[in-house]
């Protein structure tokens, strides 16, 4: 069975939103070894400039790599990096599974990660154009790894 990490800034502060979390976790024991870390995300100032942006940024993305498993596949949530389908991605998962043990997902802090972080990755893809709460973009991760799971074994998922 294969480990999947999501190594993420930020704790879960809406009790709906680590309802959905909790629920997809569940789900997902059935089809792999979950293991989310979430690391602590540096308070951003109300006046901040590039300066700090960048410790900011350069902080958390230290804090995500020191986290990532050796030997794990890492596909990296990115604006820069490729849409793909929700059959597309399975088909990566499922390719991934005969290849390697673990992949680990990553969903940086609100102000983005480096190029160190962004360069350590096999790989970027792009959920949307849009902007979304960073706790949300863990719940659709999630629910298109579950969705991928489903596909993978030809079962079906209206949900």
């Amino acid at each position: 069975m294969i480990k999947i990490n999501i190594v993420c800034i930020g704790k879960v502060k809406e009790s709906f939103f680590r309802e959905a979390i909790n629920e997809y976790s569940k789900r997902l024991s059935r089809y792999c070894n979950l293991n989310i870390i979430e690391l602590s995300d540096k308070s951003i100032p109300d006046k901040i400039n590039s300066s700090i942006a960048k410790q900011i940024i350069d902080f958390e993305s230290e804090e995500i790599t020191s986290h990532i498993p050796k030997d794990s596949y890492v596909i990296c949530l990115d604006l820069s990096g490729k849409s793909m389908s929700s059959e597309a991605f399975a088909n990566k998962i499922s390719t991934l599974q005969l290849t390697t043990s673990s992949i680990t997902f990553i969903i940086g802090g609100s102000l983005g990660m480096n190029e160190e972080l962004k360069n350590l990755s096999n790989e970027k893809i792009c959920f949307s154009q849009m902007t979304f709460p960073h706790q949300l973009i863990r719940i659709f991760l999630l629910e298109q790894i579950f969705r991928s799971f489903k596909i993978i074994n030809n079962e079906k998922y209206h949900h």
